[in-house]
Formats: C-alpha cells, sequence, structure tokens
C-alpha cells in the first residue's frame, strides 16, 4: 500500500535478493518504506550440500517485484536503484550466457549458493597453504567463500564449465551488471568473499599457489577488475533493456551493490538510539554489533583501526561503512536450523492444523504454547535437562569447523506438542550461545561491544529476540522500520542518485 500522505520529492528503490526469495521496496527520502513485494526463487539441491539457483529465475523475480512497487508512481521522481544479494557464485560465458555448475549440464542452475558445501577438499587444500590473505578471514576460509568454489568447478567441470567462462561474479555483482551493463564489482564483494583487499588489490601469489594461475590472465577480467565502492554510481545508470525489465525509467542511477547482511547492517548500524537509556547512546558506533538474523546469521562489528580476531571474519576495510574496518562472526544455519528441528518433528502436522485454527503462524503458536506450559519459572528454564549443539551445517564463527555436526541432549519416549516445543526452544537457546560465544572472541580480540541491533526474519520472533538479550546480557534494539536489509539496499541508490553525498549522511 501506498502512503496516503503527500509524496515526498524523491523516491529510492532497494532490491534484495535472500537465499529463497528476492524482496523490493520504493523508499521515500526519509528513509521511509512506501511499498514494497516479494517473490520466491527456486532453489536446487542435486546431492547433498549441493545448492543450487538460476540467474535467470533471480532476475525475473526481481522485475516482478520491482515494477509492484513502482506501479502508480510518477517515474520521473524515482532516483536511483541498489542492489543487495547473497554472497552466491554465478557462472556465465564470453557472451554473458548462463554455464552449468552441475554435472548434469543444466546451464539455468548457473549459481553455487552461499550455503553450498561441496568444495570441502578444496578448502582444506587452500587453508593448508596458509597465505597471508588468509589472516583476513579469521586465519581460515570458509567453505562459502568463492576461491574453493571456482577450484571445485576447475577440478570438476574443467571442460563444461571452466574452459567456457567468461565471468565469475558475485550475485549482488551480477545484478548491477545485469543493470547498467558494466562489469564493475563492489569493495564489499570481492573483499569479503574473493580475498580482495582495498590497500593491495589481488594477490597474484595466491590465486597461483592454489592452482587458478588462469584468473590472473587479463588483468583479472573474468573475477573483476573495476572495483567501486558501495553506494558509488555505476556506470551510466540503467540500461533502457533493463529499465523496461524492473518497470524503471532508462538512465537513473544504479549502485555499486552490498551483501544481503551488508545492506541490513548498513540499514540498523547507525540508528539513532537518543533517550531509551542504551549503553551505546553518546557511544561510538564501533560499540554496536549489527545481528542480520534469516536463513542463516551475521555478527557485524566495526572499528576504527584493523582487529584480527581468529575464526572470525575480516578486517575489512569499507567494506559496509565506508572508513571503517568490519569484522564479521556468522552461524551457517539458523532460521533454516529452526525450521529443519521444527518440520522434522512427528508432532509437526499437529502443532500445522493448531497453528491454522488459530490462525496463527506455526512459530507464533509456538511461543504462545511455550508461556502455556512454563509456570512459574521463566520460559528459558523449561530446557533445563534438554541441550542442542547447533552446528548441524558446520560452524562459522568462531570455531571454524565445517565438518562439525548437530546434537541433541537430554531427548525423551514423548512425541506430543511439548516436546516439539521445548526442542524448538533449545534450538534458538543454542543459536543464541553461539552468538554469545561470537561476541565473547570479538570482545576478546579487542571489540568493545556493549549494544546488539538485530534485523532479518528472525528478528520479527519475539521469544528469538528475548533469549538472545538473554543469553549475551546485551540490550536488544530492534528498528522501528522492519525492513533493514531493503532500507540497506535503498540507501545505496540514494547514495548513487548523487541527492546525498555519502552513505554516512544518507544512513
Amino acid at each position: 500500500m501506498h502512503s496516503k500522505k503527500q509524496a515526498p520529492l524523491k523516491y529510492y528503490v532497494g532490491i534484495d535478493v535472500g537465499s529463497a526469495s528476492v524482496r523490493a521496496a520504493l523508499v521515500d527520502e526519509f528513509g521511509t518504506v512506501v511499498a514494497h513485494a516479494d517473490q520466491p526463487i527456486q532453489i536446487w539441491e542435486p546431492q547433498p550440500d549441493h545448492y543450487e539457483q538460476s540467474s535467470a529465475d533471480i532476475w525475473a523475480a526481481c522485475c516482478l517485484v520491482t515494477k509492484k512497487v513502482v506501479c502508480g508512481v510518477d517515474a520521473s521522481r524515482i532516483r536511483g536503484v541498489g542492489f543487495d544479494a547473497t554472497c552466491s557464485l554465478v557462472v556465465v560465458d564470453k557472451q554473458f550466457q548462463p554455464l552449468a555448475v552441475n554435472c548434469e549440464g543444466q546451464n539455468y542452475r548457473n549459481v553455487i549458493m552461499w550455503m553450498d558445501h561441496r568444495a570441502v577438499s578444496q578448502v582444506e587444500c587452500i587453508n593448508a597453504t596458509q597465505h597471508r590473505v588468509l589472516s583476513y578471514v579469521g586465519g581460515v576460509m570458509s567453505v562459502e567463500m568463492q576461491p574453493p568454489k571456482l577450484l571445485w568447478i576447475k577440478e570438476n567441470l574443467q571442460e563444461s564449465c571452466w574452459e567456457k567462462a567468461g565471468y565469475f561474479f558475485d550475485l549482488p555483482d551480477f545484478l548491477s551488471w545485469k543493470a547498467t551493463g558494466v562489469t564493475a564489482r563492489s569493495l564489499c564483494t570481492v573483499v569479503c568473499k574473493w580475498t580482495y583487499t582495498s590497500d593491495g588489490g589481488w594477490d597474484d601469489s595466491f590465486w597461483k599457489m592454489i592452482g587458478l594461475e588462469d584468473l590472473v590472465k587479463d588483468k583479472y577480467e573474468k573475477i573483476g577488475n573495476h572495483v567501486l565502492s558501495p553506494g558509488e554510481s555505476v556506470g551510466k545508470g540503467l540500461t533502457p533493456e533493463a529499465a523496461k525489465d524492473l518497470g524503471l525509467p532508462a538512465g537513473i542511477a544504479v549502485a555499486a551493490s552490498l551483501i544481503d547482511a551488508h545492506a541490513g547492517g548498513l540499514g540498523v548500524i547507525g540508528a539513532d538510539v537518543k533517550g531509551y537509556n542504551l549503553p551505546c547512546e553518546n557511544q561510538p558506533i564501533t560499540s554496536r554489533v549489527a545481528m542480520i538474523c534469516g536463513t542463516s546469521s551475521c555478527h557485524m562489528g566495526v572499528s576504527e583501526t584493523p582487529i584480527f580476531v581468529p575464526g572470525v571474519w575480516g578486517p575489512y576495510f569499507s567494506a559496509m561503512v565506508p572508513g571503517l574496518w568490519l569484522n564479521e562472526g556468522g552461524q551457517s544455519a539458523t532460521g533454516k536450523l529452526i525450521d529443519h528441528v521444527v518440520r522434522g518433528h512427528v508432532a509437526f502436522p499437529e502443532l500445522q492444523s493448531k497453528a491454522a485454527a488459530s490462525a496463527h503462524s506455526i512459530y507464533t503458536y509456538l511461543n504462545s504454547h511455550l508461556d502455556l506450559i512454563k509456570k512459574s519459572l521463566p520460559v528459558g528454564f523449561l530446557t533445563v535437562d534438554l541441550h542442542v549443539w547447533p552446528d548441524f551445517h558446520g560452524n562459522r564463527s568462531p570455531l571454524t569447523d565445517l565438518t562439525l555436526k548437530g546434537m541433541v541432549v537430554g531427548l525423551t519416549l514423548s512425541r506430543g506438542l511439548d516436546e516439539l516445543a521445548l526442542i524448538y526452544l533449545a534450538t534458538i537457546q543454542a543459536i543464541a550461545l553461539g552468538t554469545r560465544h561470537i561476541l565473547e572472541t570479538m570482545q576478546a580480540a579487542g571489540h568493545h561491544i556493549n549494544t546488539l541491533f538485530l534485523c532479518g526474519g528472525l528478528s520479527k520472533n519475539p521469544l528469538f529476540v528475548q533469549m538472545h538479550a538473554d543469553i549475551t546480557g546485551k540490550p536488544v534494539v530492534l528498528s522501528k522500520e522492519v525492513e533493514s536489509v531493503l532500507v540497506g539496499a535503498a540507501i545505496l541508490g540514494a547514495c548513487a542518485s548523487g541527492d546525498f553525498a555519502s552513505i554516512q549522511v544518507c544512513s
């Protein structure tokens, strides 16, 4: 629904590509979301730990949601577009046509998702080199980053994909290329997921050491030799073809993109919280951590000087907030883990039917059910005999061990809704304990964190928020604008338009 207030002079479009859906928002110059829409996208899982998507499917969804949010708006008032997306790997040939990243030869499945763990042996080989670039990813590269995926393609799809490939894009950069026809990469993507450094660029010795010396040719054309800061204007703006696809005017500004978690961090970490007596009030932004909670979770903390945190990615200069160093902790499965545990329980059909009868979501119903059975003690004490180790998809931070598996201790023979509610609660508590472990590791390395700022889908779950406050012992701030990631993407478009002098001013 569009605002009934007098229309502001200027609008910006933020487009967010998550793991399972694409969302768009029309945001006014005051940071208010005027309209938003979403569209699911496909995920293929051809074998365990292989997750693939289609760049054509993703772009089609971007076009659909954008047309919805700008419908009925004076096009002359739309000033800029910003994209954010998951840090998935997109592969196209020299004519920019999709190339299969699978043995089946299905070209439309040309995206290896961020959560894909196929490159286990490749990441072990890369980490064994102990190359100096690894110091910027917590000392150990993650299987979710791009170099191990590139090495997997070379070793497993040499003729069908590697030799035919023209360009390898991080998904956010693919979207800005699709919109502008310019192959420039965002500093955010190449620094955080590809080993580019903001002071030295690409390190030839790293790519040669891991067996990907092919990429050094032609000045790194295949992975990017033109790097822009997030929010910087790309090329000459929207091409006529992309403008028609998106339902926007040709030529409007398109911003260099951000990874989705970084857009969420940008959308919340600078929030004005005066008057709430929070410990971060009148403190620098470095006292805050932005936590973006969705399919996975990311913990974003900034510092004025580089802080090397064992098992935590970074420090990355200007990767989220210009002029500040970023450290990024994370959990590979949070929303996905909660869904997995709840939907796999024998009482799930009963939960579904009772939630439907009460016209509530399954998680709202579970939260209410826990309140019913908690008796006199706080809800957190219900799981005194039930414990979950949450690393069902390995540990991203701070243990950096992708071989770790999940565990549940304290199961009984109970098969009812009470037992389902308890294991749901224990899973959320385990995720919150993982957050505490990350924060403690960051603080031991030199961060001074006193307040959490949450956004993303899980931040809408009051139990998830409360357990994080209880278990970390830190106040949790929720944005008044729940679509913080979309606001972050729109901030990029506002910056690219020239209407604001910098990202900091936009924020």
